[in-house]
C-alpha cells in the first residue's frame, strides 16, 4: 500500500481508503464489519471513512465498537465523519454552528472516540452564512474534536468562498474535498476543481471508484443480482438512473481493455481513480472480505495504466471533460 499526503496537509492516508456507506447498518453488523476491517488493515488501509447520516448513526456505532474490539491503537489510523444529515428537528441538519457543534460530539458519542482524524461538511448549506461554517469547523478543531475540516460535494466556487473568509479571519481552510469520481463522473475532479489544487492545496478523497458497482461489469440490462446495492429498496431509484444503454454499452466496450491487462473490471476502474494525482485516496466500500482481497490490487493495476492504456479507456467512455481555457 502507498500512503499519500492529504493535500498539503502533513496527514498521511492509504491510496485506498474503506467507506461504511450503505453496508454498515443496512447490511452489516458488528462481526462482519471487525473482519472486514480487520481485512482492510491486512492490506495496509488505514483511512476509514463514516457520515452521521449513514444507517441513521448506526454505522458510526458499528465502526466505532469493531475497532474497540479489534483493539486497534486509535494513532494507528485515520477516522472520518460527516456533518449535514443529523435528524428530522430543524436544528438536525445543515451547517450552523449549532448542528455542528451538537452533531460532531453526538458523532463522537457514537464513535465512541475523542476525535476525528477528518470531519466534513457533507452538502453544502445555501441556508447558513459560509463564514459561521467556517468558524464552527474551526472551533471544532481547537476543542481537539476533529485535526483537520473538509467539504463533500461542495462547489468550487464555495470552496473558494470558505478560503477566503478563512484567510480573513486567520482561521484553517478546508484542506479536503470527497467528490464522487469514477470513468463516468469527472467534471469537478478534472476541470471544476483545477483551480484548487494549487491555490489551496485542497485534497481528494473520492467515492463510488466502481459507480455503485456499474463498473464491476455484473449488471447487465434487466439483471441484478440479489445481494448487490441495487437490489436494496432504497437504491431501486439509483438503479433506474444508472443502468442505462449507453452506461451499459461503455460498460461493456472496458472488458476487453482488462482483459487485456489480465485484471478484473472493478481493479481497472479502481485503479484509474488512484492513478490521478490530485486523488489522495479512494473510497472503497465492500460487503465481503472477497470483495476487499480484490479491490485492493488495484494499486499493483495502477503501474500497468500506461498512456496507451489510458488513451483506450478514453476512447471507451469519452467522458474526458473539457478544460476551460484559463485553466491549462
Amino acid at each position: 500500500m502507498q500512503y499519500r499526503n492529504l493535500g498539503r496537509s502533513g496527514l498521511k492516508v492509504s491510496q485506498l481508503s474503506y467507506g461504511a456507506w450503505v453496508s454498515f447498518g443496512n447490511q452489516l453488523d458488528v462481526k462482519e464489519a471487525k473482519a472486514l476491517l480487520q481485512t482492510c488493515r491486512d492490506h495496509g488501509v488505514n483511512f476509514f471513512d463514516n457520515a452521521e447520516v449513514y444507517a441513521n448513526g448506526r454505522a458510526e456505532e458499528i465502526m466505532g465498537q469493531a475497532i474497540r474490539e479489534l483493539g486497534w491503537k486509535r494513532s494507528d489510523v485515520v477516522v472520518s465523519t460527516k456533518i449535514f444529515w443529523g435528524g428530522q428537528g430543524p436544528n438536525d441538519k445543515g451547517l450552523s454552528r449549532k448542528h455542528i457543534v451538537e452533531g460532531t460530539k453526538a458523532s463522537l458519542k457514537r464513535l465512541d472516540m475523542d476525535y476525528v482524524d477528518v470531519l466534513y461538511c457533507h452538502r453544502p448549506d445555501i441556508s447558513t452564512p459560509i463564514e459561521e461554517t467556517v468558524r464552527a469547523m474551526n472551533h471544532v478543531i481547537d476543542n481537539g474534536w476533529a485535526f483537520y475540516w473538509g467539504t463533500s460535494e461542495w462547489s468550487a466556487q464555495q470552496i473558494t468562498e470558505a478560503w477566503a473568509v478563512a484567510q480573513r479571519l486567520d482561521l484553517v481552510g478546508p484542506i479536503v474535498e470527497q467528490p464522487e469520481y469514477n470513468l463516468l463522473a469527472r467534471h469537478k475532479v478534472e476541470s471544476e476543481y483545477l483551480p484548487l489544487y494549487t491555490n489551496y492545496g485542497i485534497g481528494l478523497t473520492t467515492w463510488s471508484p466502481l459507480a455503485s458497482g456499474v463498473l464491476t461489469g455484473k449488471y447487465k440490462k434487466g439483471v441484478i443480482p440479489p445481494d448487490s446495492r441495487f437490489s436494496l429498496e432504497n437504491y431501486k431509484n439509483l438503479a433506474s438512473r444508472s443502468l442505462v444503454d449507453d452506461v451499459l454499452k461503455k460498460v461493456d466496450g472496458l472488458q476487453p481493455i482488462a482483459d487485456e491487462l489480465g485484471v478484473p473490471l472493478a481493479q481497472l476502474a479502481i485503479a484509474w481513480c488512484a492513478a490521478n494525482p490530485n486523488v489522495s485516496s479512494v473510497i472503497c466500500g465492500a460487503t465481503k472480505e472477497s470483495q476487499i482481497h480484490e479491490n485492493m490490487k488495484a494499486i499493483d493495476v495502477i503501474p500497468l495504466l500506461t498512456p496507451v492504456v489510458m488513451e483506450k479507456i478514453e476512447a471507451v467512455v469519452q467522458s474526458k471533460p473539457k478544460r476551460p481555457d484559463s485553466y491549462r
